[in-house]
């Protein structure tokens, strides 16, 4: 919105510079609010691939061969150069943030080495009992499979066999502690199914033979209206619901149907202080709003300088997924998977266990799940804190 577009390349306003006209000449930052707002997530500013201007990371050779660039320059696709030939992936494969994805038949950190087995062979060996390549958990190289792990000991990978067709996290009673919660500590996990002791049943071993109700009244009582037993947040057993973790009032109800963690931002600051939690939802006071309160309603800036802070590079205005409010993106509610500081992020990327995002147990930050305290895994799936009493 600040040039015009000839044959490829921008034609700059006056007032603004850059390969998409993103960057002002003048700034009313100070240079440390400007380099705070260039700090990627180590607080690097601009990963050290890059200069801040104003605010936004200006990265080597942007305007040039365009090989580092992302938000703040944590991309860097000289990663992906091969040494003898100087191809980029040695011509047999893309490049993405610093990383080659091979063509069939190649593998290498850069594309480097071809299979001695024909495309046809390598999909056959790679193809699980269910008709998918690595059982959708792995990777297939050369027709073998490296499964997708999330031990975080390294001793033994939860996903295991041929084809990754074995997954040990359908035995994970995912509300105790990891080194016993296999199989709610009543069974034996083979293949990811339980084998489960004398006197007790279910598809993780949970319901004991003593409850006076089935396995499916036990599990309809504690679903109540969400799709999981106790919420995908506790233990169900005979009916009954204990949340997890342990000890942690925040996640509370019947039915676990309230986490109150929700209502936290990364510095575990509850509504922005601005507000009150409620059952996982904020109720924020007069003059804010947002998720997490986050928003003042009023704002010191002309509609143009909280315009310039809420394009991305490619001089989009929240990545077309939200609108601009002082100088801060609001993604579009509508669509609950949409975040990123311009709207770039689908958490929908983030993994899933039991059909819940992080689990439940940590928040989706650009297609990664970050975990809260006592979980780990790429699902925030396995609890490393105390167990129950």
């Amino acid at each position: 919105g600040h040039g015009k577009c000839d044959c490829g390349k921008c034609k700059c306003d006056e007032g603004w510079y850059g390969e998409a006209c993103q960057y002002p000449t003048t700034c009313n930052l100070t240079r440390k609010k400007s380099n705070e707002m260039c700090k990627n997530s180590q607080d690097i500013i601009c990963s050290g691939a890059g200069t801040c201007q104003c605010g936004r990371c200006q990265c080597a050779n942007s305007e040039e061969n365009g090989l580092v660039y992302g938000k703040f320059c944590e991309c860097d696709d000289r990663e992906c150069i091969d040494d003898e030939t100087g191809e980029i992936c040695t011509g047999h494969g893309k490049c993405y943030c610093g990383n080659c994805y091979c063509e069939a038949g190649w593998h290498g950190d850069k594309c480097e080495f071809q299979c001695d087995i024909t495309p046809w062979e390598i999909k056959k060996r790679c193809t699980s009992p269910d008709g998918k390549i690595c059982s959708n958990r792995g990777t297939c190289v050369c027709g073998e499979c490296t499964c997708h792990d999330v031990d975080p000991t390294g001793d033994w990978g939860d996903i295991h066999g041929d084809t990754c067709e074995c997954d040990e996290r359908n035995c994970k009673a995912v509300y105790d502690r990891y080194s016993d919660d296999f199989c709610s500590g009543h069974g034996q996990c083979n293949c990811g199914r339980c084998d489960c002791k004398e006197g007790w049943t279910g598809k993780k071993c949970e319901h004991p033979h003593s409850c006076p109700m089935s396995v499916e009244e036990s599990a309809k009582k504690c679903q109540g209206n969400s799709n999981l037993p106790c919420s995908g947040r506790g233990r169900c057993e005979c009916g009954q619901c204990t949340c997890f973790p342990p000890g942690d009032n925040r996640v509370h109800g019947k039915n676990c149907e309230c986490d109150d963690r929700q209502c936290e931002n990364a510095d575990g600051d509850v509504c922005g202080g601005h507000g009150i939690c409620s059952c996982g939802r904020c109720i924020c006071q007069d003059g804010w709003f947002g998720k997490l309160c986050q928003h003042s309603r009023k704002c010191n800036m002309t509609e143009e300088e909280s315009r310039s802070l809420c394009e991305s590079a490619d001089g989009i205005l929240c990545s077309g997924k939200g609108s601009c409010h002082c100088g801060k993106c609001i993604c579009s509610p509508q669509e609950w998977y949409i975040s990123g500081d311009f709207c770039e992020c689908d958490d929908r990327d983030c993994d899933k266990h039991d059909g819940l995002i992080c689990t439940g147990n940590g928040v989706c930050s650009c297609g990664n799940c970050e975990c809260w305290e006592g979980w780990n895994g790429n699902a925030c799936e396995i609890w490393l804190g105390r167990e129950y009493p």
